[in-house]
């Protein structure tokens, strides 16, 4: 917004145009203020600034490898005094991010070339009466001793009452 007043403030003016636009003009001549003197920033952007620069040279060196934490560990080491909580917000801010670990078990790998099973009910998941229409799910589920695999049956009816358009699930 800043760019466009600029471009048209010799035409219609600051003021007119901040009238037209969602921005008051004390926030147009505070902004165009801090973008000429940068020292005017406040303590916190100004820190955050050489943090980032840090943070980015760091992140850099470790092949983009190291996380919020070995981040932060390695500034301690070069003797740069930051809270973590800092290191994670800059480096959520500037979407610099770490290599995962252990993402968890994946339980379903899915391939286009790979024939599916057959839709047997037509995605119509409702049943004229009672114990006409199954559906089986098989599931994983994580437990503290690890992975157990369920098979569970579900048996899903219409109620023909005044429930109708419900489902029962048993």
């Amino acid at each position: 917004m800043i760019s466009f007043i600029d471009d048209n403030k010799q035409f219609y003016g600051i003021e007119p145009i901040c009238r037209v636009l969602p921005i008051a003009p004390s926030t147009y001549y505070r902004a165009k203020d801090l973008s000429d003197n940068p020292h005017k920033h406040s303590l916190r952007s100004q820190h955050d600034d050489y943090y980032v620069s840090e943070i980015k040279r760091i992140w850099q060196d470790s092949k983009c490898r190291y996380g919020a934490r070995k981040v932060w560990q390695q500034m301690k080491a070069d003797n740069i005094h930051v809270a973590r909580c800092t290191v994670e917000r800059l480096m959520r801010q500037y979407e610099l991010q770490g290599v995962w670990r252990g993402k968890g078990k994946i339980t379903t790998k899915s391939r286009d070339d790979q024939l599916r099973a057959n839709d047997l009910v037509n995605r119509n998941f409702s049943a004229r009466q009672p114990n006409r229409l199954w559906v089986a799910d098989f599931t994983y589920i994580k437990t503290t001793s690890g992975w157990g695999y369920i098979p569970l049956l579900l048996l899903m009816c219409l109620l023909a009452l005044s429930l109708a358009g419900k489902y029962l699930i048993v």
